[in-house]
């Protein structure tokens, strides 16, 4: 089954809606502290700057950066707790037979 150029495209946007939701969320819950005024006083002279459009493009960019990091930090399992033991024990029973 091949897939078709548009479905390759349209799994990139979801993966970007994604990470985009991720780092929305990420920041949200970084800054919910924040001062609402500040928040307003800030988005106030944010709409006054003429380079609004490069501003919010750097935006997006900046929210899938910090949604892949929201999501490799907490997607990732540590490695399972025995496992890591076994691999301790077996590197400690080799080291012992070698030496």
């Amino acid at each position: 089954m091949s897939s078709s150029p548009e479905a390759g495209q349209d799994r990139r946007l979801d993966e970007q809606a994604v990470l985009i939701a991720a780092g929305l969320a990420d920041l949200a819950l970084s800054t919910a502290g924040t001062v609402v005024g500040t928040a307003v006083d800030t988005v106030r002279g944010l709409l006054r700057r003429s380079d609004t459009a490069d501003l919010l493009e750097d935006a997006g960019h900046d929210l899938r950066a910090r949604g892949r990091i929201a999501i490799d930090r907490y997607a990732s399992r540590p490695p399972a707790h025995l496992e890591v033991l076994a691999r301790h024990s077996r590197a400690a029973a080799v080291a012992s037979d070698g030496g």
